[in-house]
């Protein structure tokens, strides 16, 4: 069992971001910056959390990045530490 906070190492990241490929341009173009920014210091537990955000619908997930919804009103699941610390990182990269 990995570390949680163990770097992601390559077959998992490249993995992962053939996995957040999105549907809709302006999500594809959050993600790729997403990569571009934090790819080397992504941790096991970012990359779950990643993972969880990408079974959203495209829109759900747009509107996260805009923050014009919560995570409490996308889906209450969610409402966790580490999906709330990639959804702030996404959004520092607007």
């Amino acid at each position: 069992m990995q570390d949680e906070n163990q770097l992601l190492d390559e077959r998992s990241l490249s993995k992962l971001r053939w996995r957040c490929r999105r549907g809709l341009l302006e999500n594809d173009l959050y993600v790729e910056r997403f990569f571009e920014r934090y790819a080397e210091t992504l941790t096991v537990r970012q990359a779950g959390a990643l993972g969880l955000l990408m079974d959203l619908s495209d829109y759900d997930l747009l509107d996260l990045h805009l923050a014009r919804k919560t995570l409490a009103q996308v889906n209450p699941d969610l409402v966790r530490d580490d999906v709330a610390e990639i959804v702030s990182m996404l959004r520092e990269i607007r």
